[in-house]
Parts: structure tokens; sequence; C-alpha cells
């Protein structure tokens, strides 16, 4: 039998009627992914394999080095072939590494592949992949319908200029294509030159003289409303923790003043700043029904002297560990308080802080819609079969399952889509092993319709989209 076979992480008869009769076929709704506009838009061929599942792939980069790989085949200056066969060479390493599934997932579903890549396939592997690569199937836009995706939403600076989008808007691809706003640099008073810079990107992006205060709050609300024309229905935050310090507007003015002047600005000060911002931003997502994405725990770029060689997203984060609950809480109701509390997803790079999280969500449910505030899914490090436990079961202890969003990639990866497809294996495996032990019911029409809405249903009712 074949490693990755039809029934794969499938323990029980249950789990496998659920998956394949209720969630397999469910297309997919990508929230939230860090996959480049520009790539989507100009429907881009991949040269080769290493240029579609290594290129940028800091998970595969980590793994590589803990296998004593040398940098110069993972980010440096050695051949597409080589880097590819440094991987290969890695790949029988990472048993019991999430990794390890992946990548035979992969091979699986985007090239029919079913053997197990190590030194002796590679060269095989490589010469199959790459002739495949070269037919329409496998470019962006082949890809994305393959995988049944009704939706993605990228990542996007309040700064960029959209134009890859507008591109998309008009063309002829099936897949929706949205940005969603992360205006994280609008927080770094403290990197005056970092801050002034974008400011200038800011300015020219929202067509505003960015002279004080205020002008700076119009430009960030002008791109807002440039990105909800485009069908934009999510923003994004990713936070060590939530900034909630309280802050005047007349503080505020003052903080941004000193950083316009490149006066160096205290910690305590830029985060006043970053929370009074964080109100601006609540508020108006919540004016526009958008949702909000807090994206909290992870501890970034812990390798300075490779920080400054390779720059961020390059394999050097992990998980932090600071407390957070007091810090969301007061944030979440200073907004209730107001009326602006808007729709919100909550994800957790720290397990030991799931149930905290979970609770958290339910202080704030209103009673508008289902599920207002979610514990969203296992991310980053947390993204595999155990993670995914975790948070499922948190969620479900605490709090509703039945109305929770799923899955998404957060990859900036073509190649990630298969996630989809490991979390709905995972979900229903755990599900399934429920019903056996008679845990939940054998009433497949109740517990496999709640599976089906969690892999695509809830997430179209709950975020909104144009679709």
């Amino acid at each position: 039998m074949a490693f990755i076979h039809d029934d794969f992480l499938l323990s029980t008869p249950a789990a496998r009627r659920l998956y394949h009769e209720y969630a397999k076929d469910e297309p997919i709704l990508d929230y939230h992914c860090h996959l480049p506009p520009k790539d989507v838009a100009e429907n881009r061929r991949f040269a080769n394999l290493f240029e579609i599942w290594l290129e940028g792939d800091h998970y595969k980069w980590r793994a590589m080095r803990a296998h004593g790989v040398p940098e110069k085949l993972i980010t440096g200056d050695a051949s597409p072939r080589e880097k590819f066969l440094a991987w290969a060479r890695t790949v029988p390493a990472t048993l019991r590494n999430p990794l390890y599934h992946w990548t035979h997932l992969e091979l699986k579903r985007y090239f029919g592949i079913d053997e197990l890549l190590d030194e002796k396939s590679a060269e095989r592997v490589w010469e199959q992949c790459n002739a495949l690569l070269a037919g329409e199937s496998l470019r962006a836009w082949g890809i994305l319908d393959r995988f049944q995706v009704r939706a993605v939403c990228t990542t996007d600076d309040p700064a960029d200029d959209l134009r890859w989008h507008r591109q998309l808007a008009s063309s002829g691809l099936k897949t929706k294509v949205f940005p969603a706003y992360r205006p994280d640099r609008a927080f770094l008073v403290h990197q005056p030159d970092v801050f002034n810079s974008w400011l200038g990107r800011l300015a020219e992006a929202s067509n505003t003289d960015i002279a004080d205060f205020q002008s700076f709050l119009d430009a960030l609300k002008k791109r807002h409303d440039a990105f909800h024309a485009l069908g934009c229905r999510l923003s994004d935050h990713g936070l060590n923790v939530c900034f909630s310090a309280p802050c005047s507007e007349e503080k505020a003015a003052e903080i941004f003043e000193k950083a316009r002047a490149f006066i160096p600005v205290s910690p305590e000060d830029q985060v006043e700043f970053a929370s009074f911002m964080m109100l601006f931003f609540g508020r108006l997502d919540a004016e526009k029904g958008w949702t909000k994405q807090l994206h909290l725990m992870a501890r970034r770029n812990n390798n300075t002297r490779r920080f400054r060689e390779l720059g961020p997203d390059a394999g050097f984060d992990s998980i932090g560990d600071w407390p957070q609950m007091d810090a969301l809480g007061a944030y979440l109701d200073l907004l209730e308080s107001e009326g602006a509390l808007p729709k919100m997803v909550l994800y957790n790079l720290n397990p030991a802080w799931n149930y905290a999280f979970a609770t958290m969500a339910g202080n704030f449910q209103d009673g508008s819609i289902p599920g207002k505030i979610q514990f969203g899914s296992g991310w980053w490090f947390l993204d595999q079969k155990e993670g995914m436990e975790w948070q499922l079961n948190a969620l479900s202890n605490c709090g509703l399952l039945s109305h929770f969003v799923g899955m998404l990639t957060d990859s900036r990866s073509f190649m990630s889509y298969p996630r989809h497809e490991y979390f709905r294996r995972t979900l229903c495996n755990l599900i399934g092993g429920d019903m056996e032990q008679g845990l939940l019911p054998a009433d497949y029409d109740l517990v496999g319709g709640m599976v089906r809405r969690i892999c695509y249903a809830n997430a179209e009712r709950y975020f909104g989209l144009p679709l």
C-alpha cells in the first residue's frame, strides 16, 4: 500500500465515512495566506520543483539546517537542482515531523507520485515533476482550479498600491482573490527610519500629504476604503501581545510628531501609540463589517546574525511565552464598551494558552451572529495533527465547534493546498473516534453536517466575502 492512501490518518470506520462522504469534496476558502498577488495575476509558471516547493519555504529551511545542510544549499547561491537534492536527502530525517506527511501529500496531489522521497528517488522525482510543471495545470491558476479554491485572501500593507489585485478583479480567473489589510508598520514609531520610509509609500498610495497625525489617520482610512472597494473584508495583525494601554489622541499625536522628526520614542510611548492605533483600526473594521485577525505569540527573528544576513521570514522564529489575557481582554472590552467590536479571529501560537484563548472568545459573543469571536485554527508551528487536535479540543470544550470557520493555509507557497486535506482528515479522525466511542451519536446527517460546514460553509457565511 502507498504511504499516502485513501484512508491516510483515518483510523476508524466512522472517520473514513465522515471524510469521504462529508469533507473530501468541499471547496476551499483560503481566508488567510501570503501568496504573492503578482504570481497569481501573472498566472506564474514555475520553472522547476525548487521554485514551486522550496523557494521561500522556511519550514523546510529549518529542517535542512537541523540536518546539517550548509546555508549555501538552503538560501545561498547553489543551483535550484542542488538545493532540491539537499532537501531530498533531508526528507528521511523528518520522520514524525509534519514535513514528512506534507511532503508526500504534496507529491501525490500535485504530481501523482507515490514514491517516498529520498536520495535514491530524488533524480526521478526532479525530472518527473519538472516535466509536469511545464503544463498549464500546474501554473498558478491551474493549481487554484484543481483544488477548488473559491477565494484567496492575501496579506497586504496599506501602502501597497494593489495594482495586482485590480488586475485580478478584471481577469478571467474563477477563484476570487481579495486583499487583506495588515497595517503593522503603522506601529513602528520606535524605528523612525523604517516608519518614515513607510509613511512616504503610504502618502503616495493614498494620494495624501501626511503633514500631521490627523492626515496620517486619514491616509490609513483612505486605504481601508480602497481595500474594501476591491472586496477586502478582513484585516490582520501579527503581534507578540495585543496592544491595549490607555492613550489619548493628543498623546498619540505627540508621539507621531516625535517619530516624524526622527526623535527616539520610548518603549512605553510605542506601546501607547500602538494601542491607540489598534482601537482606530478596530473601529474601521467594525464600521464596514470586516473581520479582524490577531496572530499572537510568535517570537520572531531570534537569531540576530542570520536576521542581518537573510532578513525576516527565513526560519529563525519560534513560539513566544508572554502573558496574554489581560491585554487581549482589555482590548476586546474597550471596543465592546463603545459598540465597535468587529468580528474577530484569535490565533494562538503557544498551546499552553489554548484554553485561555478559547474562554476569552466566549466573553464577547453577543448573539448578533454565530461565533462572532473565533478561536482560530492552529497556525505556524501548530498547523500539524497534534496542534490541530489541541485547538479543536479546546474550542469544543469551551465554545461551539459547530460554528468554527476551519482551516487556512497561512502560506507563501502554491504547494500548500493539501494542508486543507490534512486538516479535514485530522478533524474527521477526531470526530469519528468520538462516534466510535459513543461520545457522539451515530447520526451522520447531524455530525457529518457539522463537519461539512466546518470545511467550507461556515467560513463563507462568516466572512461575507463578495463571492
